[in-house]
């Protein structure tokens, strides 16, 4: 059941250990700061083992339910490209695509059961009319953390949402343990002003 367009819907989707939980937890903090009513559901798939984690932050003036409607996301982030494609149901026509370049190997296809799809990139490009593709990984290594990867996924988000920024980064400082939060607050920055 649609709750109207005064509802904001972000998914973030990628594996486990890729700081998925870390980022809703920064954006749901921000749209508190904002003086808006949160909703937040993560599901966590073996996330330990390198599993799906899947996180919905839903923010508006009232929000009844976590759970983001197919096709209501105003943001699909996808921290890994194939799951970009795997909850692509979720994002609304006119919706953007934040996709990190990133590819970790499922373990059923490293076992050999299955195939990891060679035309990723192609399928993002034709499923996604409006995509953001950006290779995070390598700029957070630039930086000096690969960890920090998932903060450039959240500034890019962040570039595209009416949250402003200095909710962002008062978040930014309430949820970073302090001996990391000199790079976050980098990378965050790094991915608001990726074009």
């Amino acid at each position: 059941m649609s709750q109207g367009p005064q509802i904001t819907s972000v998914v973030f989707a990628g594996v486990g250990g890729q700081g998925i939980l870390l980022a809703s937890e920064i954006m749901a903090r921000t749209a508190m700061i904002a003086d808006f009513d949160v909703k937040t559901n993560e599901v966590h798939g073996m996330a330990q083992r390198g599993g799906s984690v899947i996180a919905q932050i839903r923010y508006g003036q009232e929000v009844f339910s976590p759970l983001v409607p197919d096709k209501e996301a105003r943001i699909l982030c996808g921290l890994e490209r194939i799951k970009a494609l795997r909850y692509r149901h979720y994002l609304a026509a006119d919706g953007w695509a934040v996709v990190s370049d990133q590819v970790i190997v499922p373990v059923t296809v490293s076992m050999g059961h299955a195939t990891y799809p060679s035309d990723a990139r192609e399928r993002l490009h034709a499923f996604f009319p409006n995509l953001l593709y950006i290779n995070a990984l390598e700029m957070a290594q630039s930086l000096g953390n690969a960890r920090a990867a998932n903060t450039i996924m959240l500034g890019a988000v962040a570039a595209k949402l009416d949250l402003p920024k200095a909710a962002w980064e008062q978040a930014i400082q309430e949820c970073v343990k302090s001996q990391y939060l000199s790079i976050n607050i980098k990378a965050f920055e790094c991915g608001y002003s990726f074009e």
